[in-house]
């Protein structure tokens, strides 16, 4: 299928429905809404359940329900919203039903503002609820990864039966750029083994996130712990430019990871070595390969959008005595490529 024009919001749910989006329930919020409101007929020409819900706690509740009965079933919000939903997401982690959560990241903490912000990496990565559980996050940098990462995301949710994150800011959100569809896959009525479809002609099953046992609700812990590790084994993802021969290594995720490489290109023009190192996966976070990148490079620079998140990530991939440095905006603001290639300008004079 040739590229077409989308926007970002439009693009990544289609992806979903060609993913085979069975059921979607959301509550609007910007930078995301377009997201919803694109499902909003889509899902019902298409004989989908579509439900905009009261609130976010409502909307999570239904994508709980609807998980258990084994179909692909996703929400999506902004970075409040996402708050509200952190209960739900922990319920559902602990019953080991598969989940795609979109986060439109925005400006914060707070209501904040509308304007794009990096400022949700603690929220999905470490705080995405109570408990010991971590999601899989994605991250993409392009309207196209986007699509591709939310194309994927409903297999790896079943693949682990866990919770699959796809986060981006609103930039990706909001902006347009060309980008090609994946096939659009059929539905068919099979359900998994363990899904909630009715009492006749099976066995008795229960799907809960209650464990009054501390014994049992130990077991559960260790059942995930080692759901995880097999995550942080088979999904680590990142995107390498310029590293071979790069002095100074930037490591950016999403719209700063776009950004920050057209700042390594314009490094190189004045005899700078830069080279970029953007993690896909925020979580299993790529700290081998990062280290491995830190023996070769003189200094680190950080670049994001908000007050330095990713940062505690880099430096305990690379150990607390190697020089890493820092660049960031909060509040909605976007660097430009002048910006980032300042701050590497100035990583390079203490070199």
């Amino acid at each position: 299928m040739a590229k077409q024009l989308w926007k970002g919001n439009e693009a990544l749910a289609e992806a979903a429905v060609r993913a085979g989006l069975v059921a979607y329930f959301g509550y609007p919020i910007t930078p995301q809404t377009e997201l919803l409101e694109y499902l909003s007929g889509r899902m019902v020409r298409l004989g989908r359940a579509f439900l905009q819900a009261e609130s976010e706690l409502a909307a999570i509740n239904m994508v709980y329900g609807a998980a258990c009965t084994g179909v692909r079933t996703m929400t999506s919000s902004s970075s409040p919203g996402i708050s509200l939903m952190q209960e739900g997401l922990s319920y559902m982690a602990a019953s080991e039903v598969p989940v795609v959560l979109v986060d439109i990241m925005r400006g914060g903490p707070g209501l904040g503002n509308i304007q794009p912000s990096q400022a949700d990496y603690f929220q999905v990565t470490k705080t995405s609820g109570h408990g010991d559980f971590r999601p899989l996050v994605l991250a993409p940098a392009t309207v196209q990864e986007a699509v591709d990462l939310v194309y994927e995301a409903f297999d790896l949710a079943e693949q682990y039966r866990t919770i699959v994150i796809v986060v981006a800011d609103g930039n990706i959100g909001q902006m347009m750029e060309p980008a090609e569809m994946p096939p659009m896959r059929e539905i068919n009525g099979d359900r998994p083994h363990w899904a909630l479809v009715g009492a006749d002609g099976r066995d008795h099953r229960i799907i809960t996130s209650l464990e009054l046992g501390a014994e049992r609700l130990e077991a559960l812990n260790l059942r995930l712990q080692r759901k995880i590790a097999r995550v942080k084994r088979e999904q680590v993802r990142w995107k390498e430019d310029k590293t071979d021969d790069a002095e100074i290594l930037v490591v950016a995720f999403g719209t700063m990871g776009r950004i920050s490489t057209t700042a390594a290109e314009m490094a190189w023009e004045k005899g700078i070595r830069a080279g970029v190192f953007r993690p896909i996966s925020l979580f299993p976070f790529p700290a081998a390969r990062l280290e491995e990148l830190s023996q070769r490079v003189k200094r680190i620079l950080v670049v994001e959008m908000n007050a330095g998140q990713m940062l505690e990530d880099v430096k305990l991939a690379v150990g607390k005595d190697y020089p890493v440095e820092f660049y960031g905006r909060m509040g909605g603001i976007v660097p430009l490529p002048d910006d980032v290639l300042e701050a590497v300008e100035r990583v390079h004079t203490e070199l």
